[in-house]
């Protein structure tokens, strides 16, 4: 694979193409597509044996004209400024495309947490909530998980904040435990929103999503749930990935029975239902009906989209693909539905969970579900008006210009002060 693409860099072609579809002046463009603010951190933390350690993380506040900053917390040793940067932003333009009330940020920090035992990951985790603690609230910024987080992470930032603040404030951060504050359904959202993402491209090309072919790369939280409920559809998953390789059986694989076999072993690999196993790359290239590519972004560039064989993609990972291979995969017909909507239903559940902390009134599983499929069912109907309206080149060129369109409007409603 070629080199690396700044995923900032490729956030900002992304805007840039949209906004040459609108009527927007450069210096309000040029403002999209900056973070307002990026805090920067140090973090000293006494490891197990009495040593201290340092450790670099990171928190954009990307936009916030239409409302507080949202967004998760990673932890990876991959982690740049200028990642974080580009994950806040298009955390902004997600919330806008399925039309919730919030900006956006990011945080990460630089570290491997399967490197150190969980007290060591609790303290890393408080010492960074502490120092976010002027930054988070429930009317300023809420961190949720992302990459290497979950739920006990957010219990940790939601304990330190309000023991620090001496309140009470569920809201200030998403993705939390149910006893903590989390709400149903929270777990399957981005998995779930994947799922209808798929199935209402496959309705509005005109094609059958029961026994398509799937491959899905990445085999996370958000992989492994779009599988399972892509299958459920009818759907044949044929091809899983992880960071140890992939398995492919030519009838299908049992997407939940990879799940056990992962949770048991560490990775999909030596599943005794595939048929082969090869590497992340050729599961990419696959001749598939639908590719699901659930991992980190960049995962697909301009030379590797060259050799993909499948008819459409629906983004369940962040930035899987750089703006080249948008460009290379749009001249060749694939369709690809962009992350930006197909990913939104951790965060439009993290909506809801805000809302039901703020109201202290929690839904069932069944009502989250329903108000997540109105969301995202209306957010896919607004994006193909628009593809279809005014011609565009692809739907992700179409979610931005619904997406930034949203934000300007926001902006210009509320004035520029001082």
């Amino acid at each position: 694979m070629a080199e690396q693409a700044n995923p900032f860099e490729s956030l900002q072609e992304q805007i840039d193409d949209a906004s040459a579809h609108l009527d927007v002046a450069d210096d309000v463009r040029e403002r999209l597509k900056h973070p307002e603010r990026v805090l920067e951190l140090n973090l000293s933390v006494e490891l197990d044996d009495g040593s201290l350690e340092r450790f670099r993380a990171f928190r954009s506040e990307f936009n916030g004209d239409r409302g507080p900053y949202k967004g998760g917390i990673r932890y990876h040793p991959g982690v740049t400024r200028d990642e974080v940067k580009a994950l806040s932003g298009w955390m902004v333009y997600k919330c806008a495309v399925v039309d919730i009330p919030y900006g956006g940020g990011k945080g990460g920090i630089v570290v491997d947490p399967s490197d150190y035992s969980a007290a060591e990951v609790e303290r890393l985790t408080r010492s960074f909530a502490e120092e976010l603690r002027p930054f988070i609230g429930e009317d300023k910024d809420i961190p949720a998980p992302d990459v290497n987080t979950g739920q006990r992470e957010m219990n940790w930032i939601k304990d330190t904040y309000e023991t620090l603040e001496n309140t009470t404030e569920p809201g200030v951060v998403t993705g939390k435990s149910l006893e903590s504050g989390g709400s149903e359904g929270r777990v399957e959202a981005t998995g779930r929103s994947t799922m209808l993402t798929a199935r209402e491209a496959f309705e509005y090309l005109d094609r059958d999503i029961e026994g398509a072919s799937v491959a899905v790369q990445g085999y996370g939280n958000a992989g492994h749930i779009a599988a399972y409920l892509i299958e459920d559809l009818g759907a044949n998953v044929v091809a899983v990935s992880d960071s140890s390789g992939a398995v492919y059986a030519e009838d299908g694989l049992d997407a939940r029975e990879v799940k056990e076999h992962k949770n048991e072993t560490g990775s999909v690999t030596g599943y005794d239902g595939a048929d082969e196993e090869f590497s992340n790359e050729d599961l990419l290239t696959l001749d598939v009906d639908l590719l699901v590519p659930a991992a980190l972004e960049n995962a697909i560039d301009g030379d590797l989209a060259r050799d993909v064989r499948a008819d459409v993609i629906v983004e369940a990972a962040n930035g899987p693909l750089t703006p080249e291979a948008d460009d290379v995969l749009t001249e060749a017909d694939v369709h690809v539905f962009p992350d930006i909507l197909a990913n939104a239903g951790g965060v439009t559940v993290s909506y809801f969970e805000w809302v039901q902390n703020r109201q202290r009134f929690y839904w069932t599983e069944e009502r989250v579900n329903e108000e997540l499929e109105r969301h995202i069912v209306s957010a896919f109907d607004d994006l193909t008006e628009c593809y279809e309206s005014l011609d565009l080149p692809n739907f992700r060129t179409a979610a931005y210009v619904v997406a930034i369109q949203r934000v300007i409007d926001a902006f210009t409603d509320g004035g520029t002060w001082p």
